[in-house]
């Protein structure tokens, strides 16, 4: 029983250790949502739509209301009937990609159709995503972090706040919030789709427009072009984007396959940590659990110290969550404590899907079946 005992140690100690920069996050985002943002340059704010989300109308509502003194907002998609009626607020300007890219996704497609009809005067762009509701200050929290010098891109990201909360929505937010949790300080891994901004300078020196001819993954593309010019992804804990929609068990597993499959092909350095992690999290619990069931008296202790600290890093994004949405107090009151509760069947949840990705070279995404290929353009600086 060594190996069990060795695996299980070693889940312990890469659990206690994966705590550390918990406390500069919180103090991160403590700070980011203190302070006031400065200048506020005219910015257009993109958002993709392929048919029906659950609550669409309000969602592209609450980005026609932001708190943000010069912007436009654009509704691109690739034809009108990808449009539902009754759903565009009246300053929403639409843009049809029309298709034409054997290679980009319709989502891509859609984004670098809507950047060619920005107006002029727009020194930033935003984009978001349609199954999100964003709060008023979203767009301010984006800005804030561009002015900083070194500063490429600013990312928010989402936080599920399903409605009716049932066992998968919530064990999906539970799973996501994991990635949430590796968004702080410095530069960050990645800018995500749904909640991120880029100067438009940057969107050209960094060569953006290129990367998205032949891109499957707005986000993924964009973050490479960012970090190949020599420049860092800010977080903006502000532009948290709650998400109300639910999921079923069925859903659930090809939308996280889909996200790791992403993940493998575009950042895959990110994704065999993720894998290597997992399967250590994993194994020693396996391995706590075989060495209780043969008797152990320190297995129950052995296995307390693997899942605690797992346990208090999902209590710890959620409060981070909830200082960044408070109009979703509500929500956390009832649920945040599943953030807690759930980490353990999440973290094998996350297996699950590692693995599940770990072949394949294709994805089905809006009804669209689209084959990834990772392509590494030159490296490029902006000085």
């Amino acid at each position: 029983m060594l190996w069990c005992w060795l695996l299980a140690g070693s889940a312990a100690l890469l659990a206690l250790g994966s705590l550390h920069g918990e406390r500069r996050r919180a103090a991160y985002v403590k700070s980011r949502l203190s302070k006031n943002a400065g200048t506020l340059p005219p910015a257009t704010v993109i958002v993709p739509v392929k048919g029906e989300d659950q609550g669409l109308r309000e969602n592209l509502a609450a980005l026609a209301a932001l708190d943000y003194p010069d912007y436009e907002l654009i509704v691109a998609a690739q034809s009108a009937a990808d449009i539902p009626a009754g759903v565009l607020p009246r300053r929403a300007k639409v843009v049809l990609a029309h298709g034409g890219s054997p290679e980009a996704s319709e989502k891509v497609q859609n984004l670098a159709a809507a950047v060619a009809a920005a107006r002029r005067s727009s020194t930033i762009y935003a984009f978001a995503d349609s199954d999100a509701r964003v709060t008023a200050g979203w767009l301010r929290a984006l800005a804030a972090p561009l002015e900083e010098p070194d500063v490429g891109a600013s990312t928010g990201y989402r936080w599920f706040t399903p409605e009716p909360a049932g066992l998968w929505s919530l064990l999906r937010a539970v799973w996501d919030g994991a990635a949430f949790g590796l968004l702080g300080p410095g530069d960050n891994p990645f800018a995500w789709g749904g909640a991120m901004a880029i100067r438009r300078e940057v969107f050209f020196a960094a060569g953006v427009p290129e990367c998205w001819r032949t891109a499957i993954s707005d986000d993924y593309a964009l973050s490479d072009a960012v970090h190949r010019a020599g420049l860092r992804i800010a977080f903006a804990p502000g532009a948290l984007a709650p998400s109300p929609e639910p999921i079923t068990a069925r859903r659930f597993f090809a939308w996280s396959r889909r996200q790791l499959l992403l993940t493998r092909v575009y950042s895959p350095a990110l994704w065999r940590a993720a894998l290597a992690a997992h399967v250590v999290y994993c194994g020693g619990m396996a391995a706590a659990l075989a060495l209780w069931v043969h008797g152990s008296a320190a297995a129950p202790w052995l296995l307390a110290a693997q899942l605690l600290p797992g346990m208090t890093k999902g209590l710890l994004r959620a409060r981070r969550a909830r200082a960044a949405l408070p109009s979703q107090a509500d929500w956390f009151r009832r649920w945040g404590w599943t953030h807690m509760l759930l980490t353990p069947v999440a973290t094998w949840l996350w297996l699950a899907a590692l693995l599940s990705s770990v072949f394949g070279t294709s994805i089905e995404w809006r009804g669209r079946r689209y084959r990834l290929q990772r392509r590494i353009d030159r490296h490029s600086t902006i000085s």
